[in-house]
């Protein structure tokens, strides 16, 4: 079942404006107004494996109108064939084991396709393997422990990973975080690798809205890249450092982290950024609570509007949560300073703030045991900061109080089961994950995965000041069920624009890899 909501700027202006349930009924006047950028579903792949991460990231070659589709289920590498992108089908798997754990990320630049790969120990170093476009193995190239995503430079000449360095489960191995900068110009036989990590940096040094919290942790330990958007002229990358809240700016040709970002906190005491905080209240709350929300984005993306540079994020949010330490808990559970929350029995109840998942990582300020400030994961919204790591905009309230209008009955659900309502309002939200940012006759134009709800936000970032809201898909089946193959596509993890001078059918294609429903789905632009 495809929902394809449309909402005006003037009935999101109304809505963000509202600090309580909004108006159901005005969305629905407005539910047949034209808008200039939508999708339409063209094509879908199913693997038939549910919840395993059998479809997660997925990139393109245009020259054999291939898709690469990293399968942690089968830990391979799938190749699918889109010649017909109505009816893109396997045409051949490559088998990853035989270098590591299984996959995490593929990139796609020219001739050459780059799979990264973890180590079967997750704590050791991993791999990026480069494959010819049939699969053909060609080498590889030794990265820090967890590459989590790969990337090429605009010339394909450098190969940047993000490697995370995840501790054990027991927090008693804790790798340092890193970015592998691999210089490839002179071909991949010859690859070499330069490691641009952290251990400069000093705790001291930071903004304070860096998280550095892991138990007897160093930074270089803390820090865990994530996802890296490199600038449009090739010389910078900037790379989300999510459960601290950061972003790192690395200046490739020198292989250097020249900067930490602090990425600040988001005030929902503000009108417009108010959220839903309960699952418990059988309803849709969407208000102000005295809570900071953390951005912690996962995916980022680079753009140009008007002969500058931007970065835009899809807020996730993400906690540490292991068997030797976790910083997540329920905000009934902690201990109020009572001068700081005088109305904490109120705050603390399961209707207001008491279900909403938090830290104690942050919080007591003085020390004294209990917590003066509140916090919660992700910001949930998207985010456009300047190329120094200035906030340029947010989204605010925008992408729940869209969904509260268009999707009253299953709002805020849970990506793997239906009759979800509210699922995720304690959690994260809709919670946007993925982004890819595409030229759609001459305008930059987002593309946000919500990974819960799962569907598909567009914006117009022509303006980056005050991008506008365009559409919404959601090829979700709510009557369906999920673990039966036939709820539809669940949680969008990775997505890929592919322009229509490179595509199969010479028109832009949004593809899309949905890691619950282990589906691929192929969408058409149209303008």
């Amino acid at each position: 079942m495809i929902v394809r909501p449309l909402i005006s700027s003037a009935l999101l202006l109304s809505l963000v404006a509202c600090t309580s349930t909004p108006d159901m009924s005005s969305a629905k006047k407005l539910m047949n107004k034209e808008s200039s950028v939508s999708l339409s579903m063209i094509g879908e792949y199913r693997s038939g494996v549910f919840d395993e991460s059998a479809a997660e990231i997925v990139a393109f070659h245009p020259g054999t109108s291939t898709l690469y589709v990293t399968n942690a289920d089968a830990k391979s590498l799938d190749l699918l064939d889109l010649t017909d992108p109505t009816a893109p089908a396997v045409k051949s798997r490559v088998d990853l084991t035989q270098w590591g754990g299984g996959p995490n990320s593929v990139a796609v630049h020219g001739d050459l396709v780059a799979v990264a790969v973890e180590n079967v120990n997750k704590q050791a170093n991993g791999l990026v393997v480069f494959l010819d476009p049939a699969g053909a193995y060609l080498g590889y190239a030794e990265t820090g422990a967890l590459p989590d995503m790969v990337t090429f430079t605009p010339d394909g000449k450098t190969v940047l990973t993000a490697n995370e360095g995840e501790p054990d489960d027991d927090y008693k191995v804790d790798p340092v975080g890193s970015i592998s900068v691999i210089d490839i110009s002179k071909g991949v036989e010859n690859a070499k690798v330069t490691t641009a990590g952290f251990e400069t940096f000093a705790k001291a040094d930071l903004d304070e809205s860096v998280r550095i919290f892991g138990p007897g942790a160093s930074v270089a330990q803390d820090l865990e890249p994530e996802y890296i958007a490199v600038s449009p002229d090739g010389s910078t990358a900037y790379v989300v450092l999510q459960e601290n809240n950061a972003v790192a700016v690395v200046d490739i040709d020198a292989a250097k982290v020249s900067a930490i970002v602090g990425l600040g906190f988001k005030n929902h005491a503000l009108d417009a950024n108010a959220f839903d905080a309960s699952n418990k209240d059988d309803a849709i709350n969407i208000q102000s609570w005295p809570v900071k929300g953390m951005y912690q984005p996962d995916a980022i993306a680079t753009f140009k509007a008007n002969g500058a540079t931007y970065l835009v994020t899809a807020n996730e949010g993400d906690a540490r949560d292991y068997d030797g330490y976790s910083e997540e808990t329920r905000m009934a559970k902690l201990k109020l300073d009572p001068e700081a929350f005088p109305a904490a029995d109120f705050l603390q109840e399961k209707a207001a703030l008491g279900r909403l998942k938090t830290t104690t990582a942050n919080g007591d300020i003085d020390g004294d045991g209990d917590f003066d400030e509140l916090y919660s994961y992700g910001a949930r919204s998207f985010s456009i900061w300047d190329a120094n790591g200035a906030l340029v905009f947010d989204s605010g309230s925008q992408l729940e109080m869209i969904l509260a209008a268009w999707l009253n009955d299953d709002f805020n659900s849970t990506n793997d089961e239906n009759g979800s309502f509210d699922n995720r309002s304690d959690d994260k939200g809709p919670e946007p994950e993925g982004l890819v940012v595409g030229n759609v006759d001459g305008a930059p134009v987002l593309f946000l995965g919500l990974e819960r709800m799962g569907g598909i936000m567009i914006f117009d970032l022509s303006n980056p000041e005050a991008p506008v809201f365009k559409d919404l898909i959601i090829t979700r089946n709510f009557d369906g069920v999920a673990k039966e193959d036939t709820a539809g596509n669940l949680g969008p993890e990775g997505l890929t624009f592919i322009p229509a001078k490179q595509s199969p059918n010479g028109k832009d294609l949004l593809v899309v890899s949905y890691e619950v429903s282990g589906s691929v789905a192929v969408f058409e632009v149209t303008n």
